[in-house]
């Protein structure tokens, strides 16, 4: 009687004096992304989680489909029908049209802001205050993190070459697109894009619902098995040169974190920038060399007049939405003042970048 007495007193004194032990739950998040390397990244990134909260916060992220449709993982999070969801914020833009801007600002914003530029302006020019509001102006309860930067992305797969605009829009019976404005913005210059998930995909090449695709990068276009229908790639593709992956968390879930456990969360996602381009970099170079040099892929220049069709398309599409929102407006505006400031640098310190890699490069061929 004795000892059950002083092990129910040792156990209460350890709930009072660390009452998180108790609190300790795994959060299931469904991500947009079938099972592969990303998501095994995203286990990894919620391994830092615990790690830095000692366990007292885990997350365990699984494959598109495994709780909710694709579609529905931004309401699912908003209505706590999922604790937390992984996706790209430019795939709710039918909720807010700013979402664009967050997630895959077309050709850079018609700014010049690339992958990299994109963040300078996010942590350091008052992106990530805006992005906040983001969620405020959706009427969602949701929290964000960027944890994911993929850009920039391919043009993409195609059955033959193409050597202008003309043979886009006039060889290619239907292109696999991203959702949204940029989608959007290929119907503007002519071409038959169509959005489809990640696995819809490929039974459509399979089946010539679509003969041209774009995906991603050569990394992940190789895992979904697009290669084995398309031999044709470009790399260089402006509909999304920024794309960020984003963990979404429900607010209400959010709020019951402790102040150290949102800054283990914000940490670990900071962190993750970095990494992420890091291992991306890797991975894309080793699935370009297999894909070029083993599976019989052809690496072709995209057509010059690509770049000024699309970049005036999206323009257009992006002032015309600043005048009919005023949210849009405010964070196309900052991204447009640091853009005079910034842009100007960095695109003209890059070319060194570009031509010392290029040079080396073409010294392999």
């Amino acid at each position: 009687m004795r000892l059950n007495l002083i092990n129910t007193l040792s156990l209460l004194l350890v709930l009072f004096f660390f009452p998180n032990i108790a609190q300790a739950e795994t959060y299931e998040c469904q991500a947009s992304d079938p099972e592969g390397g990303y998501l095994d990244y995203l286990n990894d990134f919620a391994e830092e989680i615990s790690d830095l909260t000692d366990g007292e916060v885990e997350f365990e992220f699984v494959e598109a489909g495994a709780l909710v449709q694709t579609n529905q993982i931004l309401e699912a999070v908003h209505n706590n029908e999922i604790a937390c969801g992984v996706s790209y914020t430019h795939y709710w833009d039918k909720f807010h049209p700013a979402a664009m801007l967050f997630g895959s600002p077309m050709a850079g914003a018609g700014l010049g802001i690339d992958n990299i530029s994109y963040y300078s302006w996010y942590l350091n020019g008052g992106g990530k205050k805006l992005y906040k509001r983001l969620w405020r102006e959706m009427e969602k309860d949701i929290v964000g993190f960027h944890v994911a930067p993929f850009g920039p992305e391919a043009l993409g797969w195609f059955t033959t070459p193409i050597e202008s605009m003309d043979d886009f829009r006039n060889n290619v019976s239907a292109y696999r697109a991203p959702p949204g404005l940029p989608g959007k913005t290929y119907k503007d210059v002519g071409v038959n894009a169509m959005s489809l998930g990640a696995k819809d995909l490929l039974p459509a090449l399979e089946q010539g619902i679509i003969d041209a695709a774009e995906w991603c990068c050569p990394a992940p276009d190789r895992q979904y098995g697009i290669s084995e229908v398309l031999k044709n790639y470009y790399l260089q593709g402006l509909h999304q040169v920024v794309v960020n992956g984003d963990l979404y968390i429900n607010k209400d879930i959010y709020k019951e974190f402790s102040k150290q456990q949102k800054q283990a969360i914000e940490t670990a996602a900071n962190a993750s920038l970095m990494k992420f381009v890091a291992r991306r970099i890797m991975n894309n170079g080793k699935a370009l060399k297999i894909l070029t040099e083993e599976e019989g892929v052809i690496l072709h220049d995209t057509p010059d007049d690509y770049f000024t069709e699309f970049s005036a398309a999206a323009y257009k599409n992006i002032q015309e939405l600043k005048e009919t929102d005023s949210f849009f407006a405010e964070v196309f505006n900052s991204m447009e003042e640091f853009a005079e400031v910034a842009v100007p640098y960095w695109s003209n310190a890059q070319l060194s970048n570009a031509k010392l890699g290029k040079a080396y490069a073409d010294s392999l061929k």
